[in-house]
């Protein structure tokens, strides 16, 4: 229930008044018309505030999702988009019902910035055609649609087309840094259509007639025949429409206070629009981050607002039909390069850049991927680009550090006998994550202790160890075993049994008297193998007999680390 009925009308109002022109020009790029944009907006709009999960956001159609749309009206046409949103529907809703939503919170920040700024670019250069009043050329690669456009510009020049279109985008840039609050999108569209039609300007195509009304509920477009060569589209249009409304829902609790989206019905929120949108003739739909900023920012505080601004353009639908098909190609144009160039973030880009070199390098190959091929393949690269390099940081967090055991043996032995027991026994404390990631150089380091009768491992600081990590700890052992060098290990964290146990690793360590529970009974255990090798005098006589000085070489490897307290030897 709304708060403050008032302030969300006028918000809705707003938001309305925003996203006219973006519905417009969103439904030109994508291939369907200006009519498919603003049934969009109305039908998923009013459906999604309805349904969804956030009380601020306000959905219909999106840059990203025309970036997408494009190459699937090429090469399926409009009917093969209408599909794709059926279906798209189709698996949001089963996404929702597999609560999938909180997901979208392992989504690296690099990898939503550069997403952000490659969809930014695409969609500027999908402008071009219309801002330099050109056909448009055939092809699905948007740079070179634009290239081909610039060349076909040259030839024939269409200055209105571009005086309109920049004149917009400038209105646009420069009334947002003065006046932040004022829809100049709108201002800047009715001004560029008023000097078109008072002027009677060559070169300033207009939208076209557009039917008075939402066509009736249809599903004619549908060929079952065509649902599996649709499959993956439908795939790419339902992640971009997950990873767009959760982003957006986000962004918007961070806006306000005491607001949380409900991810889960979000999702199914998008589906059932998405299933209703095709039916009167709209493109797939998802939640808009700009148009969800400005309804915050101009007070709402509940569905309401949202509701409002589906209707208000259904009003204009039904009402204003014939004024709004005079708007020039050429202002939509220049609204969409505008809000192209206001997606961009420089600061948040340069942080980001700076933050990390890993980060850097996901947030530009996310965006050139984004550029190149698309979307989702953008998002793909970019998780795996994010997740390896977050692998690599974990896996050099391990350590395998030899210690001064020293300090874990009773008092009453000598110098000499201390000197004696660290000339034949070698302790390693293994730290951190032992995994498929960094394991193997737990096996280089240890395969390479040499000089020792005895190796002990020190496992209890071991955080996590997974198949890979106990089959690799296994293959030490065996292979200091087989150079007749013993293998004690103490402290092995009940947590990580199983998985040496699967593997045979806990059998091996088990075996012979080999695993104890703390650091000083390995330690005893290795002294009584010393012992029995004539290598050391039995304890009781360590006291009343003393070894001659033994010369202690130097043994590459680590410096030794200081032994812990008591209480962390095992």
């Amino acid at each position: 229930m709304a708060r403050a009925p008032r302030r969300d009308l006028l918000a809705g109002l707003t938001v309305a008044i925003v996203a006219l022109p973006l519905a417009l020009g969103f439904g030109v790029s994508s291939g369907l018309g200006a009519q498919a944009g603003l049934a969009t907006a109305v039908v998923a709009g009013g459906l999604a505030a309805l349904l969804g999960g956030s009380n601020l956001q306000v959905s219909g159609p999106t840059g990203a999702m025309t970036v997408v749309l494009v190459p699937i009206v090429a090469r399926y046409g409009p009917g093969g988009v209408l599909t794709v949103g059926l279906m798209a529907g189709v698996l949001l809703i089963a996404l929702a019902l597999l609560r999938a939503g909180r997901y979208m919170a392992y989504v690296p920040a690099p990898v939503v910035e550069g997403f952000t700024l490659g969809i930014a670019c695409v969609i500027g250069l999908q402008q071009v055609p219309n801002a330099l009043g050109v056909a448009k050329p055939e092809g699905e690669k948007v740079l070179a649609v634009a290239w081909r456009s610039v060349t076909a510009f040259v030839d024939a020049p269409n200055w209105t087309a571009l005086g309109l279109s920049g004149g917009v985008a400038v209105v646009m840039l420069a009334g947002a840094r003065w006046r932040p609050t004022v829809p100049f999108s709108i201002v800047a569209v009715i001004a560029a259509t008023l000097v078109a039609q008072v002027l009677h300007l060559d070169g300033a195509a207009p939208i076209g007639a557009l039917p008075a009304g939402l066509p009736t509920p249809s599903l004619a477009f549908l060929d079952v025949s065509t649902l599996g060569s649709l499959l993956a589209p439908a795939v790419a249009v339902a992640a971009l429409a997950a990873l767009e409304s959760l982003l957006s829902a986000t962004v918007a609790d961070g806006m306000t206070v005491g607001q949380k989206h409900d991810p889960d019905r979000e999702l199914f929120g998008q589906g059932v629009a998405n299933l209703a949108a095709p039916l009167f003739g709209g493109v797939p739909a998802t939640a808009a981050i700009a148009r969800t900023a400005v309804n915050v920012r101009t007070g709402a505080t509940s569905r309401l607002a949202a509701l409002t601004h589906a209707l208000v353009l259904a009003v204009v639908v039904f009402a204003a039909a014939p004024l709004v098909a005079r708007i020039p190609l050429a202002a939509l144009a220049g609204v969409l390069l505008a809000t192209a160039i206001r997606m961009v973030e420089v600061g948040s880009l340069k942080a980001m850049a700076r933050a990390t070199r890993s980060d850097g390098l996901v947030l530009v190959l996310t965006a050139a991927a984004t550029l190149v091929l698309d979307l989702v393949y953008a998002v793909v690269i970019g998780l795996a680009v994010a997740g390896a390099l977050a692998l690599r940081a974990v896996a050099r967090q391990a350590r395998l550090d030899q210690v001064d055991f020293r300090a874990d043996l009773p008092g009453e032995h000598s110098d000499e006998e201390h000197a004696l027991l660290a000339e034949h026994i070698v302790a390693y404390r293994i730290d951190g994550p032992v995994f498929f990631a960094g394991a193997h150089r737990f096996l280089l380091e240890l395969a390479e202790v040499a000089d020792v009768r005895v190796v002990i491992l020190r496992m209890s600081h071991i955080t996590t160890i997974d198949a890979t990590g106990a089959l690799v700890l296994k293959d030490a052992v065996h292979q200091l075993r087989r150079r007749g060098i013993a293998v004690l290990a103490s402290g092995i964290r009940p947590g990580h049994r199983q998985v040496l146990a699967s593997v045979g690793a806990l059998e091996l360590l088990h075996a012979d008297g080999a695993e104890h529970s703390t650091t000083p009974e390995a330690i005893a255990a290795a002294r009584t193998l010393l012992e029995r090798d004539g290598l050391l005098l039995p304890a009781r006589h360590s006291a009343r007999h003393r070894a001659r000085p033994v010369h202690h070489p130097h043994r590459s490897g680590k410096a030794a680390a200081p032994a812990g307290p008591a209480a962390d030897r095992s």
